[in-house]
């Protein structure tokens, strides 16, 4: 938050393409120290890290991403996160976004109940008379109409990826189309967090991701409440769906 609307130094990386800033980097080495400072023994996993293939040998592993939205935070908007998730044996069993500038604070373990600034989330029901809220490209969005047989209404696009999926698990929206090369840092919190509420992130072939493989990037990946799934994967698969902005 220091560095947060008080122009942080800010260069860029993969050819130009993707921004990095000095925020990213200091969060990056703080959560580093402080959580292998207490569990030596765990891998890890983040964006800002080079990655090292001894992640592998390890059955829990950190995933982060130290600034999930960093676009939005050099803009000064407010959507950003900070995701961390611990991985075990593929799959996250404890997860924490952090989007420090709205004082928001969400929380799941596999074993207990999603949270939201320390109350309980419950998962909410789709509203079959509303149109379904989905974050999505507009020629995607306007293909789904016909297909499911119910309007589709377009939301605006949050930059955080692992904050729409956040929005999905309070109700903010009913679902969300997570672009090709979304990587385990951007998703496994998140999508911990969702489950938690009865939700899924899933291929459009309806499967389930596992986390911590020697590949990071997963293809294209649909999120929502738990009644629209496994259709909706379904119904985007079959539309061959374009890559979304991530």
């Amino acid at each position: 938050m220091r560095h947060f609307r008080n122009a942080p130094d800010v260069w860029y990386k993969n050819g130009g393409t993707s921004p990095v800033s000095a925020a990213d980097m200091a969060v990056d080495s703080f959560l580093k120290d402080a959580l292998l400072g207490a569990r030596p023994d765990y891998g890890w996993l983040s964006e800002e890290t080079v990655d090292a293939a001894d992640r592998l040998t390890h059955r829990n592993v950190f995933v982060v991403d130290p600034i999930d939205g960093t676009r939005a935070f050099i803009e000064g908007m407010d959507t950003w996160c900070v995701s961390i998730a611990i991985v075990s044996d593929g799959t996250p069993v404890a997860g924490v976004l952090v989007a420090p500038a709205l004082a928001e604070t969400y929380s799941a373990s596999q074993a207990g109940q999603a949270r939201k600034n320390g109350q309980v989330m419950v998962g909410t029901a789709v509203d079959a008379g509303q149109p379904l809220r989905f974050a999505a490209p507009k020629p995607l969005v306007e293909g789904l109409s016909e297909r499911l047989g119910r309007n589709v209404s377009r939301m605006p696009h949050i930059p955080s990826l692992a904050y729409r999926l956040a929005m999905v698990a309070d109700g903010r929206l009913d679902a969300t189309l997570v672009s090709a090369k979304a990587r385990d840092w951007d998703i496994a919190a998140a999508d911990l967090i969702l489950s938690r509420v009865g939700g899924q992130v899933m291929t459009l072939s309806a499967e389930t991701i596992a986390y911590n493989r020697a590949e990071t990037d997963h293809g294209i990946l649909v999120a929502g409440q738990a009644a629209l799934m496994p259709g909706l994967a379904h119904a985007v698969a079959a539309l061959h769906a374009p890559a979304a902005e991530h």
